[in-house]
């Protein structure tokens, strides 16, 4: 089931490592301390892999995480193995999840309120929590294929969409109870698998977006029933999306690139970035104005959304997802986990 990956795959570094050491046996037997080679026998790997916890770390803070996201004044952090970890003080201390019933990779979490928020990953997983991220139950999985899930966005506690590789998409209207698969629209001639579909957003109006490889950039304005394909004029994959408070949306991945537009996806403009590598998430200060992080340090801001200026880390941490707190900070994530954490 790698080849389509490899196919299509032209974005960071970090993701094609989730996308291939996340479904090797091996990965998951060396993390539980059981050895083993990676490329073991992958149709044990979800039988083993079903009813398995994830596992409570001594340091949590350093495993992989890959989406951060906000539940009220908490801020709630997924990735490696099903870890889900927790911080009530803008990202000052973590803590572990109580219960979280899966060790597959998590790839993106998303929040309605204080309590209710769901999480997606490999294997199709998508898990729900009702306490603010303490404790989680699955709701839906497929063994049969390990088509992971890279992004799940909810406008309130009972809709929702997940996405994820070679255009799956599955939708809910009660809060996940069931999920339905919606046909997404393809590129004439392209391989039938799809392209694969890496981050979901909304603007104000309720319009949906996701950002997606091939410069291509999909887009609902009835919830996610129905999608239009639009291509930016870009090459390479977009890894990571925002819409702003004017609803103009902005687009980012593959080589630092980052793209605009101000008529709901009509038309776009390429901005300049003022870094090279690739960037792997976007997000929104509480004074409107945009943080985006990346590959090799990567660190950008912009008041406007317009113009970008960059302060790459010196330490070139390779980084993985970011959060803006209600007092002007950020909190940055990184395949070594909470960047800074002792």
């Amino acid at each position: 089931m790698i080849s389509p990956v490899m196919r299509s795959f032209n974005g960071p570094a970090w993701l094609l490592w989730v996308a291939l050491t996340a479904s090797s046996c091996g990965a998951l037997a060396q993390f539980a301390g059981g050895g083993g080679e990676a490329g073991g026998d992958l149709t044990k790997f979800p039988k083993e892999l079903k009813n398995l916890p994830a596992m409570h770390l001594a340091n949590p803070t350093h495993a992989q995480m890959l989406a951060v996201a906000r539940a009220g004044s908490r801020s709630v952090a997924v990735g490696d193995h099903g870890t889900v970890i927790l911080s009530d003080d803008d990202g000052k201390t973590w803590r572990q999840a109580k219960d979280v019933p899966t060790r597959v990779l998590l790839t993106s979490v998303c929040f309605v309120d204080d309590k209710q928020g769901w999480a997606v990953g490999h294997w199709g997983e998508i898990l729900h929590t009702e306490d603010g991220g303490e404790t989680w139950k699955l709701q839906r999985t497929d063994t049969s294929v390990d088509q992971p899930l890279f992004s799940v966005y909810f406008s309130d506690a009972s809709h929702g969409i997940a996405v994820g590789l070679w255009s799956l998409a599955v939708r809910t209207a009660d809060g996940g109870a069931t999920w339905e698969t919606v046909k997404m629209p393809t590129l004439s001639g392209a391989d039938k698998a799809g392209p694969n579909l890496y981050e979901l957003f909304a603007d104000k109006a309720g319009i949906l977006y996701i950002a997606a490889e091939l410069g291509l950039v999909f887009k609902s304005s009835d919830g996610g029933q129905t999608w239009s394909l639009i291509k930016t004029g870009n090459k390479g994959s977009f890894w990571a999306g925002l819409a702003l408070a004017d609803n103009s949306v902005l687009v980012a991945g593959l080589n630092g690139k980052i793209w605009r537009s101000t008529n709901a996806g009509k038309t776009w403009s390429e901005l300049t970035s003022g870094v090279t590598a690739s960037i792997t998430d976007l997000t929104l200060s509480p004074d409107g104005s945009v943080i985006g992080v990346g590959l090799e340090g990567a660190v950008i801001n912009s008041k406007d959304g317009v113009n970008f200026t960059a302060s790459p880390r010196p330490d070139r941490e390779p980084l993985t997802a970011a959060l803006a707190t209600a007092k002007g900070g950020v909190e940055l994530f990184s395949k070594d986990g909470v960047v800074g954490a002792k």
